[in-house]
């Protein structure tokens, strides 16, 4: 069997997490995250964005493409909850254009970032999560996380037209695009076995569709 890297992306609160949760449950495969906990620019960043932009974007670019490359090189297949490439077209994209990140340093950013993902193996399936913007604010209402407490129904709009920009040119690999709000993965095992099915139906090559 072909090397299989599977990626999930989507705005937050699409659940990325508990897919790859689910799916690394279900088919055996290995699981990776984002680095959260461990992020040592995190706590700066949300105090002061300006300053620290250009500094968590670097990490986060580094982290990805050790991770993507550990996961490629692992002979079972993986899936990882977010890609790297949301980082460059999405959220270095939306700190730019909110003044977060001077002219300078997106553009220093993004030579770097298109220098590393040269590089890398191109993914096996990208999975786009998608679901309302007032599904996502529900949801995140409800997960209360401290660092989320800042995020608006205009950031998510904002972060929503900057995945279909990206998602519209992304040519690497396959896309299934699954609506997060129609299917709940976490407590049906028939809508599991959905998402299952039609992600072997993908990486057979059969056409995208929209599930849900």
């Amino acid at each position: 069997m072909a090397k299989r890297l599977i990626l999930v992306a989507g705005n937050i609160g699409c659940g990325k997490t508990s897919l790859t949760e689910r799916l690394g449950e279900r088919l055996g495969w290995r699981t990776a995250y984002e680095s959260v906990g461990d992020n040592p620019y995190l706590s700066d960043f949300y105090a002061d964005m300006k300053k620290w932009s250009f500094h968590l974007q670097i990490f986060f670019l580094g982290h990805r493409a050790e991770q993507h490359l550990e996961m490629w090189n692992d002979p079972r297949p993986a899936i990882i909850d977010r890609s790297i490439y949301e980082d460059a077209y999405i959220f270095a994209r939306a700190l730019h254009h909110l003044g977060n990140l001077s002219e300078l340093d997106y553009r220093s950013y993004r030579r770097v970032f298109d220098l590393v993902v040269r590089s890398l193996p191109a993914p096996s399936l990208l999975i786009y999560l998608k679901a309302p913007v007032g599904v996502l604010m529900e949801r995140i209402r409800r997960r209360a996380r401290d660092m989320e407490t800042g995020i608006t129904e205009e950031y998510l709009m904002l972060l929503e037209s900057f995945y279909e920009d990206w998602i519209q040119t992304f040519d690497l690999c396959p896309v299934l695009t699954l609506r997060s709000d129609n299917l709940d993965f976490v407590h049906s095992s028939r809508h599991l076995e959905l998402v299952v099915q039609r992600i072997e139906e993908r990486l057979a090559g059969k056409e995208e569709m929209v599930l849900d």
